[in-house]
């Protein structure tokens, strides 16, 4: 409780003579004269208790000033005011009434010594205003008091003029008696009140000569919620009503308008409780708004096996298939491996199997969905897909491409069909069935031929000898079902001629040439060098593959290939018993 001295209330009261009176000493003030109706309401002015607005003009400083007016039986009324120096300004207010009864059960207080002070209950603001001291200072035949419903106030006193705290402090008012104060002293005496026993209802506010009755309404509170449960990030509507009371506020919302709707969207369940408090009490209500963090969560493959071939590096079948989930409540969501996602939805993917060797697949992939929200719910599903199939060799390393090797001057240009003995028949024949094959797998693929003649003889003679080796080949490959539109021809007669050091290193990569036959086959190697670069090299469109240079050393035909003097001479049977000397 706090007091103050008489001597500070004495000083107050010469405060507001003072401001009343001293024309001369405050000649930069102005005046403003109040016409209110009712007369009895009470002005506080930039938030300090001035006195009864109609009573007397208030001399102020030049300037814009805010007034509020007060009478507890009727609505507040603020306007802000212009002040000019040496001037009178007027105002004119109209407060409009509240037409509310209040009924009991009630008590009383009679405050003694507070004279026109303003009379707070319950708060320090001027909301909380009720009336001013002369107005509730006797209990006599016609009676000033202040009617409140049975309870506990914390009363303030305001000083006129200053605004100043001349006494606060908790008064308990009993049902049915009187509550006498004494200001500054405080509570004085409580005594029996019969009068509240019969009271029915009351006016806010009723003022008679000499008589005044101010009484105060004990504050109402609703709050009520749109919906008692949501799902997680869902939103409820509160809705709450309040009377009697400037100062309301919902906890998890604050202070709050006396009435209002609002969206709320708590995370974890809430009780929201309104509390409003006026001059005569406080009034509470409460609703709760339970929340769900349950997630519903689903995650499927539609079809939950698919099939899938690859062909060397090239995959030739890879059935789709539909991821589907749902995450009802959920907030975020992932899929691994597909990563974040929306709560629902779907994806097409396409899923290859984890080996990587040829075989047959036959796997088992897991998705993995987790699913969280904001008010600490999770979920987790999980769902598989079979994969079925194979993984086969590439088609090109099954596909065997060597060089082919012609005997010296042949084909002939009298015998271009000729010249393409039957060991290098038996390799074109590999290479046309494994070349058919290839081609069922893509069919826009050719083979390349490459003619080359020895540097023996005219440049014109070797393209020439080059053209009809390529051409002799391309005829055998097409009676092997090569269609011709998928052999391209290319002659360079002796332009890129291997040399002896090429040679010598095709030969020591030869795995089927013992270190001895290579040995002989190098002793020759003038003849080996000219055997070598007669020939028809292959390679693949596709790819650029290239056919092995590797020289048929161990061939039947041999001794006709090598010949560097061409068929028919003594030289072959010659080079014929050379062979059978370095094949192993």
């Amino acid at each position: 409780m706090k007091i103050h001295s008489q001597t500070n209330r004495i000083a107050a009261s010469l405060v507001l003579l003072t401001l009343s009176c001293s024309v001369s000493v405050f000649a930069q003030d102005g005046k403003l004269t109040i016409h209110v109706i009712p007369k009895q309401a009470y002005a506080f002015v930039d938030g300090r208790a001035f006195g009864e607005a109609s009573r007397h003009a208030l001399r102020l400083s030049a300037g814009d000033h805010k007034i509020d007016l007060y009478n507890y039986g009727y609505a507040p009324a603020s306007s802000s005011v212009s002040i000019t120096a040496g001037k009178n300004t007027n105002l004119e207010v109209t407060l409009t009434p509240i037409d509310t009864q209040v009924s009991g059960p009630l008590g009383a207080m009679t405050i003694e010594g507070a004279d026109r002070d303003a009379v707070l209950l319950n708060g320090k603001s001027p909301d909380f205003f009720v009336g001013h001291g002369d107005e509730f200072n006797h209990n006599w035949w016609w009676k000033q008091e202040l009617v409140v419903p049975a309870g506990t106030y914390q009363v303030t006193i305001l000083g006129a003029g200053t605004g100043n705290e001349l006494w606060s402090g908790p008064v308990e008012v009993p049902l049915n008696q009187r509550v006498v104060l004494d200001i500054p002293k405080g509570v004085r005496k409580t005594v029996p009140w019969p009068r509240g026993e019969t009271l029915g209802s009351l006016a806010r506010f009723k003022a008679g000569t000499a008589s005044a009755t101010v009484a105060v309404a004990k504050p109402t509170a609703q709050l009520s919620a749109s919906t008692a449960q949501i799902n997680c990030g869902d939103a409820a509507q509160l809705k709450w009503s309040s009377s009697d009371s400037p100062h309301v506020e919902i906890n998890g919302l604050g202070v709050v308008t006396t009435s209002g709707v609002q969206s709320v969207q708590p995370k974890q369940t809430t009780a929201y409780e309104l509390t409003a408090s006026g001059p005569g009490g406080t009034a509470t209500s409460s609703s709760t708004v339970t929340v769900s963090n349950s997630i519903q969560a689903d995650l499927e493959f539609s079809p939950a096996e698919i099939h899938y071939k690859q062909v060397g590096d090239k995959v030739v079948e890879q059935s789709g298939t539909s991821v589907n989930w749902t995450a009802a409540n959920a907030d975020a969501v992932s899929i691994d491996p597909l990563g974040s996602v929306s709560p629902s939805g779907n994806r097409t993917v396409q899923v290859a199997p984890r080996k990587t060797d040829a075989g047959p697949v036959d796997e088992t992939i897991t998705y993995t969905l987790s699913a969280t929200n904001n008010c600490g719910g999770t979920e987790t599903k999980t769902a598989t897909l079979h994969i079925v199939g194979s993984i086969e060799p590439q088609l090109e390393s099954m596909l065997s491409l060597n060089s082919i090797y012609f005997p010296t001057d042949q084909p002939s240009a009298t015998n271009p069909n000729d010249g393409l003995l039957a060991s290098q028949q038996s390799v074109l024949k590999l290479v046309a069935d494994d070349f058919k094959k290839y081609l069922a797998a893509k069919p826009d693929a050719r083979l390349i031929l490459s003619g080359h003649a020895d540097e023996r003889g005219p440049t014109e003679y070797n393209q020439a000898l080059s053209e009809r080796r390529v051409e002799v080949a391309k005829r055998f490959l097409v009676e092997q079902g090569i269609p011709a539109n998928n052999i391209e021809t290319r002659a360079h007669g002796k332009d890129e001629n291997l040399n002896a050091e090429q040679v010598g290193q095709q030969m020591e990569q030869n795995p089927n040439l013992s270190a001895e036959a290579r040995q002989k086959a190098s002793e020759r190697m003038p003849t080996t060098v000219l055997a070598n670069n007669r020939r028809v090299d292959v390679s693949l469109s596709t790819t650029g593959q290239e056919s092995v240079r590797q020289y048929p050393f161990q061939a039947e035909d041999f001794s006709a290939l090598v010949n560097r003097n061409g068929l028919e001479t003594e030289g072959e049977v010659k080079l014929a018993s050379e062979r059978k000397k370095i094949q192993n």
